[in-house]
């Protein structure tokens, strides 16, 4: 019998969940479903550059996992761009902070940001659109999926 999955810690929830090709409609399509776990590590590998093991430690997993969980990733991408699919991002046993912080460029106004609330468009203070999300590292964090804090006892900083 397999091991429970972990946690997996996330800290940035996708822009858009659907991806598809244009001119098709969805309806037309096959999905390819891509876990919100499998979308940080993409994230964090790809777009942030981050080595492995860096990467692993954002996500509360070991490197082996880490590994394992954006190869399944960039497996299920390149499908999805090979043959046509829609990608749909949904799922998995993550957790995310309650609240994110971000920061203007022109005031310096800190501010924070329920989770799921999207990206704000400006800043509050001076309406600015020069505004990016300041890492946070720590706090509450909110669990999805069938998520259970016991089963990641140990590994959680």
């Amino acid at each position: 019998m397999a091991r429970p999955k972990c946690c997996r810690r996330v800290t940035q929830a996708p822009e858009c969940k659907v991806f598809k090709p244009a001119g098709v409609p969805i309806s037309a399509l096959n999905e390819i479903v891509l876990s919100v776990d499998e979308f940080e590590a993409i994230r964090l590998a790809d777009l942030e550059e981050l080595y492995h093991e860096q990467a692993a430690e954002r996500m509360n997993v070991s490197r082996q996992t880490f590994g394992r969980i954006v190869e399944a990733a960039r497996r299920k991408v390149a499908q999805v761009l090979s043959e046509g699919l829609a990608l749909r991002i949904e799922g998995g046993e993550v957790e995310a902070p309650e609240e994110r912080t971000f920061k203007c460029d022109k005031c310096r106004h800190t501010w924070r940001e329920p989770y799921v609330t999207g990206r704000p468009e400006e800043c509050p203070e001076c309406k600015s659109k020069s505004v990016y999300r300041v890492q946070d590292n720590g706090g509450p964090m909110i669990r999805g999926g069938d998520c259970q804090k016991r089963l990641c006892r140990g590994r959680r900083s």
